[in-house]
């Protein structure tokens, strides 16, 4: 008996340290992302209240261009999306809902965009990792004490829009090719002002005696 009981526990023990160490695999394991961090954000962009313009680029062909900052690091990086995208830069989480500048007539230009950062932190040591939504609303370029991203170790902030309106030229280089061709080539002739003024025929002299 003192032989076999060793044998008859040993399974029992090993089917407990495979329990325990399952526990503790899920303490450790990665909290996934929320879904509203990775689905579509349409939505989200009418929660802010702002009614975007009806003209231009349409909302799901936009791109913007955002500055993306670990101060931890000091690391900045470009990040390009369009509406409804989202991108994972470690454990953050930056998601573009929309994006909108100033048509080429109003004034003062500006340049905005619905951007979302969420962060996989823990408060204390002793927590688990877990997402947390720390921003959600609209960024200005021009104007960017309007709305910050306030947190300890990222930063997100807005640089352009890309989107077109109607009357827009597709470059620049088009746009003075146009300039150009209106423009007719060289200088017209003057013909009044370089023709030389006619001289009329002199008199004949009178030479016969007077009368």
């Amino acid at each position: 008996m003192r032989r076999t009981a060793p044998l008859l526990l040993t399974p029992l023990l090993a089917g407990g340290l495979l329990a325990l160490s399952a526990c503790g695999g899920n303490k450790n394991a990665e909290a996934p992302p929320p879904s509203e961090a990775t689905q579509g954000a349409g939505p989200a962009a009418n929660a802010s209240g702002v009614v975007e313009s009806e003209f231009g680029t349409p909302v799901k062909d936009r791109v913007a261009t955002l500055g993306f900052l670990n101060k931890r690091n000091n690391i900045t990086q470009i990040v390009q999306l369009k509406s409804g995208e989202s991108r994972r830069i470690g454990n953050a989480i930056i998601k573009l809902a929309t994006c909108e500048r100033t048509a080429p007539w109003e004034d003062p230009p500006e340049t905005g965009a619905f951007v979302q950062l969420f962060v996989e932190e823990r408060a204390t040591t002793k927590e688990k990792l877990a997402w947390h939504k720390v921003f959600s609303g609209w960024l200005f370029k021009n104007s960017p004490a309007l709305n910050v991203v306030e947190h300890p170790v990222y930063d997100v902030w807005v640089k352009d829009c890309a989107m077109k309106f109607p009357g827009e030229e597709e470059s620049p280089a088009a746009a003075a090719s146009a300039s150009s061709a209106a423009k007719p080539a060289g200088k017209p002739p003057a013909a009044a002002a370089t023709a030389a003024p006619a001289v009329p025929d002199a008199a004949p002299a009178d030479d016969s005696p007077p009368a």
